[in-house]
């Protein structure tokens, strides 16, 4: 290891925006884990509704896709594909989809 490499390496244990991701990459980790209930909750409820009246929620269907790209932005927030926090630290996702026959 080069002292250049060393050097930088001790920088980074050093350096507060590092430690900082760290802790936000736990917290959405564990926001996660804890909304992972939230989308059993939101499947079981489409398909009751499926099974009940044959007919898709429209309301739950933009909820559902919205929680989808919450849950990409915070994979990709956790394998740092990206810098920037997911919601509630930025918009939630929005609802951009058409019609889509049942």
């Amino acid at each position: 290891m080069t002292d250049f490499t060393q050097e930088a390496t001790r920088a980074h244990w050093k350096d507060r925006e590092t430690w900082m991701r760290g802790l936000f990459m736990l917290l959405f980790a564990v926001i996660f884990w804890v909304a992972e209930v939230l989308l059993l909750a939101t499947a079981v409820f489409q398909f009751g509704c499926v099974l009940f009246t044959a007919r898709r929620n429209e309301r739950l269907l933009g909820f559902g896709e919205g929680l989808s790209r919450w849950f990409y932005e915070i994979v990709a927030f956790l394998t740092f594909s990206t810098n920037e926090k997911p919601f509630p630290f930025s918009d939630w996702p929005g609802e951009a989809r058409e019609e889509r026959p049942s």
